[in-house]
């Protein structure tokens, strides 16, 4: 649970808007468990995961499962959808 004194911002998954604690950083895994609630029970499905709107430093990227998660920013914005792959 977030703590109540914490700083939220909003960030935004396939045009859906969710908080997430500000100066924190967000995670392949945790972009797509928001947009795909049963993500955890079909770890064969793999999800292209891209954002937009991110920090000067990177602006914009993509997200994979074994790579570094980015620091969130208000307004930044994600795209999740499956790879095609199994």
């Amino acid at each position: 649970m977030i703590a109540s004194t914490t700083k939220l911002v909003t960030i935004y998954i396939e045009g859906q808007p969710h908080d997430w604690p500000k100066d924190e950083t967000i995670s392949y895994e945790q972009v797509v468990a928001l947009e795909v609630p049963d993500f955890a029970q079909h770890p064969e499905i793999t999800y292209s995961v891209k954002y937009t709107r991110g920090h000067g430093d990177k602006p914009e990227g993509v997200l994979n499962p074994k790579g570094e998660p980015v620091k969130v920013k208000e307004g930044m914005r994600f795209s999740v959808s499956p790879t095609g792959q199994s």
